[in-house]
């Protein structure tokens, strides 16, 4: 573990651009510093007042417009803009006037200054009688070599010493400088300097004069290192503060102490029916388990509950009052709800993190207790909850920002699906973060229906990330759908986790058989199209859960990949076609995402497959309607059942027309992948 004195003392700096702070990412959080009293955060923002192509303000003035918006939020502003070439002049000026006339100058004319020569300098920077007497006796030369701040060592020097001083705020540094800076006509303060890949000899000529550099002429092509002798005081100070770092090679920690992960008994509940009546949500079943991870004695402490401003969406609020939301002035206010039993509670020891309606900021908490293993030596267990349609779309970079940091943790999609949360159309209706999940090669996806798949899934997590400490994390769906859940099938715990197990099997037969996969909610509608099928049709359904088609799909890749390279052994199966072998029939999927979820394992089947999804624009109704029109629902699976049986010359496609007629599917319906 860190020493808790020497990491009071460390500082976190981060350098920016000031064409880098237009993304609204760079500042749209800085008052949480302030509000946080983070003084050990420093910004440093170089201010050459470029962007790629041109000026960033070049009307303006962006030190002055970032010195608003940050002192405004309560950081300390430090600027170093002149360097000490310009104290005598400043010595010299009675007057003010030319603070006045650094005022007046946009970021426009800046760039230009530094694009020309001393003579340019004098006519436009210094165009009064009063402002040219300043510089009457100077050269154009010594005109010329009035630096900026963010170029003179004896500035920065005293910036940086004064950020790390300073208490009770955090600090950010506005260091004016040239971009291209040292390049001359190569590209300093011209709006190419960004794009320009090579300096020609004379160019490095002027470079190497400019700063004193020890390169004989006939060396300047080879653009040999310059390094310090052996012995020399330079190097001796290097060597000495490399040595003091811990050496040349960085090392990150990868492992820490393992948790005791809980057994699967211990959710035991979980894996039980729900009982006759007794409906909840698979939501319901990630909190259940939160709060059995929160009361074990071993792990409870390393849980880290995280929700953006969603917790009793999300079925939560029980956690304020037990755990208290975190904050570290504690709360000094009696809350609205007080006499309440699940009242809002602030607390320096809560346990529970609120970053308010800030996804990206409840990322940041959730990669900071997912790294705490490496940075900290101490394993954290964090849960981020959110609406599965904002999560991995609005913080996407974070997400693989997270995979290559190896975050360990579980990022729970919230109201998944589609058809789930009816009523908010576009704005929150998923149908395809499972498949953006599956971009990322460490995270490890799944789309449960039941809580027993949750039990599974979650305590294997545990033991992966946090007992076996796997370089992995994971993103889970749930709804807010409330039904009943039945008792796990035996010996299914393993498939479960490999994506695909057989829920229930049909009855014997000699007639027409199919077998039908669901995910999520919609593998309810699958459960019932089974029954629809035996009822009304004859046709008997073996059924199967498929809460990870992502893990499926890469199942079959890795066995697609050890075949090609083993031709001479028997090739392997996938964990798709072993569970098949031995049950006939064509196979018809059905999910709450687009079709290109289950289209995934379409070459891991010799047979007949047919995908069904919810492809088109999210829309506003209820869930029995979007599912209808969607093409989801227990009427279109079982359509698409018949339909299949008839392309396989099974049954007549009289059967199939007459369950349109028997189910009111309209011919004419509109595609919704078009409307």
């Amino acid at each position: 573990m860190i020493d808790a004195a020497r990491a009071e003392q460390r500082k976190v700096w981060a350098f920016l651009g000031d064409g880098e702070t237009d993304e609204v990412e760079s500042l749209g959080a800085i008052g949480m510093a302030a509000r946080e009293k983070l003084d050990n955060l420093v910004f440093v923002i170089n201010c050459n007042l470029q962007r790629l192509d041109g000026p960033v303000r070049g009307n303006g003035k962006i030190i002055q417009e970032l010195e608003s918006e940050f002192r405004g939020a309560g950081w300390n502003v430090i600027k170093v803009i002149w360097g000490t070439h310009w104290d005598a002049l400043f010595a010299r000026d009675k007057k003010g006037i030319l603070k006045r006339r650094m005022m007046e100058a946009c970021d426009g004319e800046y760039q230009t200054f530094k694009a020309k020569d001393g003579a340019y300098v004098r006519e436009h920077f210094f165009n009064t009688p009063e402002l040219k007497a300043l510089v009457a006796d100077w050269t154009d030369d010594q005109v010329w070599q009035l630096n900026r701040g963010g170029h003179d060592l004896f500035k920065i020097f005293a910036a940086y010493k004064a950020a790390s001083e300073h208490k009770g705020q955090p600090t950010l540094i506005l260091a004016k400088t040239i971009k291209g800076f040292g390049m001359g006509q190569a590209g300093e303060a011209m709006n190419i300097s960004h794009q320009q890949k090579k300096m020609d000899v004379e160019a490095i000529r002027r470079f190497r004069d400019r700063f004193g550099l020890p390169v004989p002429d006939d060396k300047l092509e080879e653009l040999p290192y310059l390094k310090f002798e052996e012995g020399s005081p330079e190097h001796k100070y290097m060597m000495q503060r490399r040595m003091d770092l811990g050496g040349f090679l960085p090392q990150r920690r990868t492992r820490a102490a393992p948790l005791a992960v809980p057994a699967l008994d211990a959710f035991a509940a979980l894996l039980k029916a729900s009982g006759e009546g007794r409906e909840l949500s698979t939501t319901m079943a990630v909190v259940r388990i939160m709060n059995t991870l929160l009361k074990d004695k071993q792990i409870g402490k390393h849980i880290v509950p995280i929700v953006p401003d969603e917790s009793r969406t999300f079925g939560m609020e029980g956690m304020f009052r037990q755990y208290g939301i975190w904050n570290q002035e504690g709360q000094k206010y009696v809350p609205e709800d007080h006499d309440q039993l699940m009242f809002y509670k602030e607390s320096q020891t809560g346990q529970v993190l609120q970053e308010g309606i800030n996804e990206a900021g409840a990322m940041a908490d959730w990669i900071a207790a997912g790294t705490a293993y490496s940075v900290h030596g101490v394993q954290m267990v964090p849960f981020y909850i959110f609406y599965s349609m904002f999560g991995l779309q609005r913080t996407m970079d974070l997400c693989w920002a997270a995979a290559d940091q190896r975050t360990r943790g579980f990022l729970i999609g919230g109201t998944a699906g589609r058809t789930t949360l009816n009523g908010e159309g576009l704005q929150h209706e998923d149908g395809h973060s499972l498949l953006m999940a599956n971009m990322i090669p460490n995270c490890v996806s799944y789309d449960p229906t039941f809580q027993y798949e949750v039990a599974v899934i979650v305590q294997d997590g545990m033991r992966r990330m946090f007992a076996e400490q796997e370089d992995i994390y994971y993103y889970i769906t749930v709804m807010n759908e409330n039904y009943e859940h039945p008792e796990m099938p035996a010996g299914v715990e393993g498939d479960i986790l490999k994506g695909l197990y057989a829920f229930r099997k049909g009855g014997d037969s000699s007639g027409p058989r199919v077998q039908l996969m669901g995910s999520g909610t919609i593998f309810r509608e699958v459960i019932a199209a089974a029954d629809l099928l035996k009822a009304d049709w004859g046709v008997e359904a073996d059924i199967w859960g498929a809460p990870s088609f992502n893990e499926l799909a890469r199942n079959g890749h890795d066995v697609e990949r050890w075949n090609l390279l083993h031709p001479m052994e028997e090739p392997k199966k996938t964990h798709v076609q072993q569970k098949l072998t031995g049950f006939e029939g064509p196979v018809i999927a059905a999910t709450d995402y687009i079709r290109m979820f289950p289209e995934q394992i379409r070459s891991q089947l010799d047979r007949t497959f047919v995908t069904l999804g919810t492809d088109g624009f999210g829309r506003s109704d209820t869930r029995e309607q979007l599912r209808h029109f969607f093409e989801v629902d227990r009427h279109w699976v079982t359509l698409a059942a018949l339909k299949a049986l008839a392309d396989d010359g099974v049954i007549g496609r009289d059967k199939v027309a007459a369950a349109m007629v028997k189910y009111n599917l309209d011919p004419s319906k509109p595609n919704p992948m078009s409307v």
